[in-house]
């Protein structure tokens, strides 16, 4: 098991090494001129000239890039380029936060609502109820994750005016108001995620009720919800527990849309708004954030199998 661990340190020691190469390289990548960006247009070649020396533009890539790993390494991501050049680090710390909490939130909700609907629909496979269960995932899924958001706010807060729409309470704020505003953002996350996951767990659970072990406890006159939860749902869990690795992941980096509907103050939006202006040191800490709550996020999964299944815990010792 500790092989298993240290080889997984190890991998992910090389995919943030590589991810840091290529997040850096956005700079030689980006259109545009950097010096422009800070100090705006209407200045002289020489000015421009100067600033590209002192941002260090002008020296090789690897000294560049060796200089900026060091220095992001011991947590110093440099500085905006955008007035007033605040402190990346801290710009990704009050972002990061609130997508956190929102992917975190849809995800349980997802989980919460997915786990039971694919556990009641396998054990009634091509039953009237695995029918409903499959056709109505199946529409969440066809509808586009903008037009979920906008239809949710037309109806809680423009309709029936139970959540407000565009307002964020950070949670150091107070608990209650931070969920009560953070409601509708995860439920629209929620709603594409319980589909997807609902459809997974269903087909792993419906191949594992065929297995012997399976039919035995069913033999054996055994509750139909002690089948499903004891010896049933861990077996079946792993492609459930890989796609809630790579939703996390995605999600803290990918709720875009979500964020601008509900103006959330999220690493979307930051990462949307820096990127359209320029401001590339932002992008590269927000990029290699994200990065790194990926690939331990997927770590701590490839970990958890060998608790769901102690045959691949045998396997690593």
């Amino acid at each position: 098991m500790a092989r298993g661990v240290l080889k997984r340190l190890a991998e992910i020691a090389v995919v943030l090494f590589v991810v840091s190469v290529g997040t850096f390289a956005l700079v030689d990548l980006t259109p545009g001129d950097p010096a422009i960006t800070v100090l705006g247009e209407g200045h002289t070649p020489a000015e421009y000239a100067a600033l590209r020396e002192e941002m260090g533009l002008n020296d090789p890539f690897l000294v560049r890039y060796g200089s900026w790993l060091g220095s992001a390494l011991q947590g110093d991501l440099g500085a905006s380029l955008i007035p007033p050049n605040s402190d990346v680090a801290e710009r990704i710390a009050a972002a990061l936060p609130v997508s956190a909490e929102v992917a975190v939130l849809g995800l349980v909700m997802a989980l919460v609502v997915s786990v039971p609907l694919a556990m009641w629909s396998a054990y009634h496979a091509d039953g009237r109820v695995d029918r409903i269960i499959s056709a109505g995932t199946f529409g969440v899924l066809s509808v586009p994750s903008f037009l979920a958001g906008l239809l949710i706010i037309m109806v809680f807060s423009n309709q029936l005016g139970w959540f407000p729409r565009a307002e964020w309470v950070r949670l150091g704020e107070g608990l209650g108001g931070n969920l009560y505003h953070a409601f509708l953002p995860a439920l629209t996350i929620a709603l594409a995620e319980t589909a997807m996951f609902t459809r997974i767990l269903r087909g792993d659970l419906i191949t594992t009720l065929q297995e012997d072990f399976i039919l035995a406890a069913k033999a054996k006159g055994m509750p139909a919800a002690r089948v499903l939860f004891s010896d049933a749902l861990r077996p079946s869990s792993f492609s459930l527990i890989t796609l809630l690795g790579i939703s996390l992941g995605r999600l803290i980096g990918s709720t875009v849309i979500v964020e601008y509907l509900f103006a959330l103050p999220g690493m979307g939006t930051l990462i949307i708004g820096s990127a359209d202006k320029g401001d590339f040191p932002m992008v590269q800490g927000a990029v290699l954030v994200i990065a790194l709550i990926y690939v331990l996020a997927n770590a701590l999964i490839d970990l958890s199998y060998g608790y769901l299944d102690p045959r691949i815990r045998r396997a690593h010792v």
